[in-house]
């Protein structure tokens, strides 16, 4: 359903109105291409040579005054005189970024170990979310932590993302990214999974069906599961990508097993999507809408993903990507069964990230998706659906191929240094951290 509101806004009648009234103006986000080049700054003593990777991001330097994106390496904060330094780079730059434009700062993980570290680092956790929700004009604000602050190619493929249009809706975010050992280099950037095998579950339509869509723009062969009831339109979308369809109710006990079985060459790229809703108060809930959601949500990709890395079914090398929700992560009144399995999935990547990685070599990670524009938000009513898209810094919804993208960036081959991270697509939802 499109979005009047965002539409009206755009018009001479809507900015007057809203600007009278104090009504949110959102900007239309640009999914395209950025027009404008990239300025690098620095705060404190750094020895991170970024210049190679911010060269290969398309983004040239800035001479316009009006840059796409500001990168700040603060690598080398670590007292509180330091942090002045980031106010002093940033004050005069902030109001020249491009509409849609962006704004990454760059630190480290606080170390435990230097209370004075970890107090100004973890201080620029606090600088760029409350900048994220200031900045306006659908510019983005993120955060991204190398754990190893000598070697900026373990980033590039983050960067890549996070300084692009691909990463519209994502806002607000703390990206950690580990040790270079973890990172690869694509043979094409263009098609970075060319020669890769990618299965999404519940592919069929929505959110998972922009996903198949966007890995087999990336060259992946992809495998759309779904359930099924839903054969007919998952076999349509396969053809319409190159792939094949996968018919498939994933909350069988043997479901793991026969994806394995459907897929010889084994997984490069594995997304587990598939959900469902069953909303009601928890008073007025009965047994049956409380397991449905569990086991579909957060049962299944346990044992799907327990069954295929034990089968070594998933490529070395390969990508786990599952689904969470910010209702998962801050809640939501009538959905008490939804916010518990999409917390779950937090808490398998975290437990699981590590372990997947030092045994078969995979990357755990997940989306956080906020209010997203499908069909089944475009039945909400109507007050809940706009409180919905105003209540994030960006002031509207995203679109699935935000969450797509955001995807697309954790399964990349150059991704592997990131892992166990849960990243939110919600146009920094104020609900929540």
């Amino acid at each position: 359903m499109a979005d009047r509101y965002l539409s009206f806004t755009g018009t001479a009648p809507g900015r007057f109105l809203t600007r009278r009234l104090g009504l949110p103006q959102p900007a239309p986000l640009e999914r395209g291409a950025f027009s404008g080049g990239l300025l690098h700054l620095t705060a404190g003593k750094t020895d991170l040579d970024l210049a190679p990777v911010l060269a290969r991001t398309g983004l040239g330097p800035d001479d316009t005054g009006r840059p796409a994106a500001v990168v700040l390496d603060a690598t080398g904060v670590r007292d509180v005189d330091a942090l002045a330094e980031v106010h002093a780079a940033l004050h005069p730059v902030v109001r020249s970024v491009a509409t849609s434009g962006r704004v990454v700062v760059l630190g480290t993980p606080p170390d435990p170990a230097d209370h004075h570290h970890a107090a100004v680092q973890q201080a620029l956790e606090g600088f760029t979310r409350s900048l994220g929700k200031e900045i306006g004009r659908g510019r983005t604000v993120n955060l991204v932590r190398l754990a190893d602050a000598a070697h900026a190619d373990a980033a590039e493929s983050t960067l890549r993302f996070l300084l692009s249009p691909a990463s519209a809706y994502v806002s607000g975010q703390v990206v950690e990214v580990g040790d270079a050992g973890g990172a690869g280099t694509p043979d094409d950037w263009e098609l970075p999974l060319a020669g890769r095998t990618a299965l999404v579950t519940g592919a069929a339509r929505g959110i998972g069906a922009a996903v198949a869509r966007t890995l087999a723009g990336q060259g992946a062969q992809v495998v759309v599961l779904d359930v099924p009831q839903a054969e007919d339109e998952a076999r349509r979308a396969a053809e319409r990508l190159g792939g094949t369809a996968l018919a498939l109710d994933i909350t069988t006990g043997d479901a793991g097993e026969r994806i394995a079985a459907a897929v010889p060459g084994g997984i490069d790229v594995l997304v587990h999507n598939a959900g469902i809703t069953r909303d009601r108060r928890l008073a007025n809930m009965p047994a049956e809408r409380w397991s449905s959601v569990l086991d579909v949500n957060l049962a299944s990709v346990l044992r799907t993903t327990d069954a295929l890395l034990a089968a070594g079914a998933v490529n070395r090398g390969g990508r786990i990507v599952a689904t969470a929700s910010i209702a998962g992560l801050a809640g939501n009144a009538g959905q008490t069964n939804y916010g518990a399995s999409k917390a779950g999935i937090v808490g398998l990547v975290r437990s699981l990230a590590p372990r997947a990685l030092a045994g078969h070599g995979v990357t755990v990670n997940a989306v956080a998706p906020g209010f997203i524009e499908t069909r089944m938000t475009a039945a909400v009513p109507l007050f809940i659906r706009e409180a919905g898209r105003r209540m994030n810094s960006l002031a509207q919804g995203g679109l699935p191929v935000d969450v797509a993208e955001t995807t697309a960036w954790l399964a990349h081959p150059a991704s592997g240094a990131v892992n166990g991270q849960v990243v939110r697509v919600c146009g920094q939802s104020l609900l929540g951290a």
